[in-house]
C-alpha cells in the first residue's frame, strides 16, 4: 500500500519557518521526502535550522535551504518564488505561516502595530499565494495551507489587529479554493489554539493553569499536533477537502 505521506519528488515553501510551529513544519516536511525552502527574517538564525534540519536527514534525502525575505514584501517574495522555480522546477506546497504579534488594547494601539501585523500576517498570505498560484495551475496540481488561529474565529481582548488578520486569512484563503478548485489545488486553514511555543513557555504555571480550564482535552497543543494537521492536508488523503479550516485546539471551541 502506497504511503499517502511519502512526499518524496514534491516541492513545499514555508514561511517563517525558523521558530515554533514553522520550524517544526519545516523539518517534518524534509522528512517525509519533501525538498523544502523556508524563509524568515533572521539570516543567522535562517542558515543554523537548515544546517541542523539538514544533518539529521537521510544523506540521500532532498535538503532544506533558507531564504531571507521578509513576506510583507511583495516584491521579494515574487523573486523568492522564481528563484526556487529556477533550482527545483515546481512548488507543489505552499505553508502560509509567517505570523507576529503586536498586543495592545485598541485605545492604546498604534496605527504602526496595526499596519505592521497585517502586512505580514495578511499581506504575506497574499503575497506568497499570488506568487506560487501560476504554476500550480499551469501544473494543475498544488495545496495549500494557510496558518489562521483560534482567535481569528474568537477575538481575544489586546489582539485587534491579529483577530483581524487571523479571520482575514479564513476569508482570503476560502475564496482561492474557489478559484483554483477546478485546477485539482485546494486551499484549507489550520486554526491552532494555545500550542507550546517559546511564547507560552514563557507564561508562569498558574497562567498556563488558567489557559487549561478552557481546553476540554486540559493541555496546551505541540507543534506535533500541527504539523499532523498540515500533513493530513498535503496528502491524498485530503485531495477532496478544500476552503475548510481545521481547528487544532483541544476542544477549546467546540460550537
Amino acid at each position: 500500500m502506497t504511503d499517502p505521506f511519502d512526499f518524496t519528488g514534491k516541492v513545499a515553501l514555508v514561511t517563517g519557518g525558523t521558530r515554533g510551529i514553522g520550524r517544526k513544519l519545516t523539518e517534518t516536511l524534509a522528512r517525509h521526502g519533501t525538498r523544502v525552502f523556508f524563509c524568515g527574517t533572521n539570516q543567522n538564525l535562517g542558515n543554523k535550522v537548515a544546517e541542523e534540519i539538514n544533518a539529521e536527514l537521510p544523506q540521500n534525502s532532498a535538503k532544506t535551504s533558507f531564504y531571507q525575505v521578509d513576506v510583507a514584501d511583495f516584491n521579494a517574495c515574487g523573486a523568492m518564488v522564481n528563484d526556487i522555480l529556477a533550482a527545483a522546477g515546481q512548488i507543489d506546497f505552499l505553508i502560509n505561516n509567517a505570523g507576529i504579534t503586536r498586543d495592545n488594547l485598541l485605545m492604546r494601539l498604534k496605527e504602526s502595530d496595526w499596519d505592521e501585523v497585517m502586512a505580514v500576517n495578511l499581506k504575506g498570505c497574499f503575497n506568497c499565494s499570488k506568487a506560487v498560484i501560476r504554476g500550480m495551475i499551469k501544473k494543475r496540481y498544488g495545496r495549500i495551507v494557510s496558518l489562521s488561529s483560534v482567535i481569528g474565529l474568537m477575538g481575544n481582548s489586546g489582539q485587534a489587529n491579529y483577530a483581524a488578520a487571523k479571520a482575514g486569512i479564513i476569508g482570503f484563503g476560502r475564496s482561492l479554493a474557489r478559484e483554483v478548485a477546478s485546477r485539482n489545488i485546494t486551499s484549507n486553514m489550520i486554526a491552532p489554539g494555545y500550542i507550546q511555543t517559546e511564547m507560552t513557555e514563557a507564561m508562569d504555571e498558574k497562567a498556563q493553569d488558567k489557559i487549561k480550564e478552557l481546553i476540554p482535552v486540559n493541555r496546551l497543543g505541540t507543534v506535533n499536533d500541527v504539523s499532523n494537521a498540515v500533513l493530513f492536508l498535503l496528502s491524498p488523503m485530503a485531495d477532496y477537502i478544500t476552503g475548510q479550516v481545521l481547528q487544532v485546539d483541544g476542544g477549546m471551541l467546540i460550537a
